[in-house]
């Protein structure tokens, strides 16, 4: 079997486990409270228990890979029918946003799932339950990304990739200024793109020892959203 195939009954798998779900029960709010209440622990955890009483920075949840918990407690608050009854726009736009936001899992969110077990090093911690948390939550990106990738709901279109390079973009954009506001106050580096840390990331850091820090982070970001069109081409080629 190629990739491909092992790749669509993998995922087919995982979203046949996601529908005996409880209709009531939307699995995006429901991954997006598992895993805000998951972050919550881990960042008690980090700071009380490893750091005893300092907070990292280092671990500030705004992460490429922390962004799929905020896009599900979105999608969750956008498909409330006690919401849409409120709001007129959501009623008519509500369907079609939640849409976009699951094409930003099915793309970015795998992205991020799959390449961080490339490179496990910042998975492991010394102390093992921060480790199991950190490997569970990729995995849970994972599931997150298949299941929307064979949600038919999801966008697949050239519009929904948009949406989730410019919401990418936007985050990178709030990365580079909580980087800059919060640096101060000990050694950050959201989404590995803050202009007073080196690019870190393998092959990149390359880059950047040759051309410069910014030359380093500029095709990192590229990178990323060339990653994240293979997804969606992939995800469309699965779906014919």
């Amino acid at each position: 079997m190629d990739f491909s195939g092992y790749f669509y009954t993998t995922a087919r798998h995982i979203r046949q486990t996601c529908a005996r779900i409880p209709a009531c029960l939307n699995f995006y709010t429901l991954c997006g409270l598992l895993m805000l209440l998951s972050e919550i622990w881990k960042q008690l955890t980090l700071t009380f228990t490893v750091n005893h009483g300092n907070y990292s920075w280092w671990h500030f949840p705004f992460q490429l890979c922390s962004v799929p918990m905020y896009v599900c407690l979105a999608i969750g608050f956008l498909s409330s029918k006690r919401l849409r009854s409120l709001i007129p726009y959501l009623r008519t736009h509500g369907d079609r946003l939640c849409s976009f936001l699951a094409a930003f899992l099915m793309d970015f969110g795998l992205l991020g799932g799959v390449f961080a077990f490339f490179d496990t090093s910042g998975m492991h911690y010394g102390y093992l339950p921060l480790t199991i948390h950190s490997f569970a939550w990729h995995i849970l990106l994972i599931i997150l990304g298949c299941y929307s990738g064979l949600n038919k709901k999801t966008c697949r279109t050239l519009s929904g990739y948009g949406f989730s390079v410019m919401l990418y973009l936007v985050c990178c954009g709030t990365a580079t200024i909580l980087n800059l506001t919060f640096s101060q106050f000990g050694m950050i580096n959201l989404f590995y793109i803050s202009p007073r840390c080196y690019m870190q990331q393998k092959v990149f850091c390359q880059i950047a020892d040759t051309l410069g820090n910014g030359a380093g982070i500029a095709a990192y970001i590229a990178a990323s959203i060339a990653g994240a069109g293979a997804f969606q081409f992939l995800w469309n080629k699965i779906a014919k």
